[in-house]
């Protein structure tokens, strides 16, 4: 049974940093896909980065470029956001989601399973 539990949001001042923590069940995150989307009130759930299993290799959206990393830890079967020099755009739901391929898309319907939201607020 796949699972997908997001942990680590809060609020956060600008400037801040926070590292979100998505830990999967069900399948090995070294063998598929992993994303990060974002979620506004009222808005389209965007996609924020994304990490593939079988390379390492990751990708970002282009506001988050440089101040957002992924990162995988093979033995918790979890996968990382860190995000650092937040702002008040990057407020939101963050969800991750697994895609049962090996390659990264950035369209949310290309994804299989999903977490339950993770609330990220930044605010002074």
């Amino acid at each position: 049974q796949v699972q997908l539990v997001e942990s680590g949001g809060d609020l956060v001042r600008p400037g801040g940093s926070l590292r979100l923590s998505c830990a999967a069940s069900g399948f090995r995150v070294d063998d598929y896909v992993i994303g990060w989307f974002r979620q506004d009130p009222g808005k389209e759930r965007e996609g924020v980065s994304c990490f593939q299993g079988s390379d390492g290799k990751t990708y970002f959206t282009d506001s988050v470029k440089g101040r957002f990393t992924m990162s995988k830890d093979s033995a918790k079967n979890t996968v990382y956001l860190q995000m650092s020099r937040l702002n008040p755009e990057d407020t939101g739901v963050y969800y991750c989601a697994v895609r049962l391929f090996k390659l990264c898309v950035w369209n949310r319907t290309g994804y299989d399973y999903w977490g339950q939201g993770t609330q990220v607020t930044v605010s002074s």
